[in-house]
């Protein structure tokens, strides 16, 4: 029970990855914040249900008065925030096109979520954080940063860097920022984004198969626990052996 007593939101809970990390949390002691613009009362609900605490907020990661209105209803219902999980992310719906073309206002609004929303986040519950002593925060990454991947790719890069600047920018507040880099994940939304290309990608991994959502639960619950208390700034890839990086 590495997380009696913390209280952690997750954004993009409501499904897939976000809703094992969730799980996971409260599976160890949290009460958890599911946070997501789709409906994630029945993550609540299950979470609930299996003796442990939680709660639904919708909540748009791009909006800061969507993101400060969740921070002051959480604070409300549980007295501060310990932990942070930035996993939202605009993916199973993504169009696909070039940075050359790709509507403008299309853009913004993909950066804006998928880039921007993990310091939107952030800002908006770093307050709580360093008022209780400090606290932990993971951003959701991807593989797709060091490959070539159009915009996502160029988001997920985003994220690294904002990963590297907030560790330094909330270290003295005892707040510590990592980032996990998940490989291709077995999801409803990679079935939908990449088909029968998935099993390609499987040849050119040193363990060949899609990853699970549950096995990126262990690198984030150790990233934001007590056992990570020298970690920070650090973006740790979940990829089957995708990437190799020196």
């Amino acid at each position: 029970m590495r997380f009696e007593g913390k209280v952690a939101v997750v954004t993009g809970a409501a499904q897939g990855i976000g809703e094992a990390y969730a799980r996971g949390l409260a599976a160890e002691g949290a009460a958890v914040v599911v946070a997501d613009l789709k409906d994630g009362q029945a993550v609540a609900e299950a979470i609930t249900a299996a003796g442990g605490d939680a709660m639904f907020v919708r909540c748009d990661v791009s909006s800061a008065e969507s993101a400060g209105a969740l921070a002051d209803a959480v604070v409300d219902r549980y007295g501060g925030i310990d932990l942070l999980v930035n996993n939202a992310a605009i993916y199973g719906d993504m169009e696909f096109d070039l940075l050359l073309t790709v509507d403008w206002d299309y853009y913004r609004r993909f950066m804006a979520v998928n880039m921007d929303g993990a310091l939107v986040m952030t800002r908006a519950v770093y307050p709580s954080m360093k008022r209780r002593g400090g606290g932990a925060i993971v951003n959701q990454s991807s593989t797709g940063a060091y490959l070539y991947s159009g915009f996502y790719g160029l988001a997920k890069s985003g994220v690294n860097g904002l990963t590297l600047q907030l560790a330094h920018e909330l270290g003295g507040m005892g707040i510590r920022v990592n980032a996990i880099a998940p490989g291709p994940t077995d999801t409803a939304a990679t079935r939908k984004q990449a088909g029968e290309a998935a099993a390609e990608l499987v040849k050119g991994m040193a363990i060949k198969r899609l990853g699970r959502p549950d096995d990126m639960v262990g690198a984030c619950l150790y990233l934001l626990s007590d056992q990570a208390s020298w970690v920070t700034g650090q973006i740790i890839a979940v990829d089957g052996g995708q990437i190799c990086r020196p």
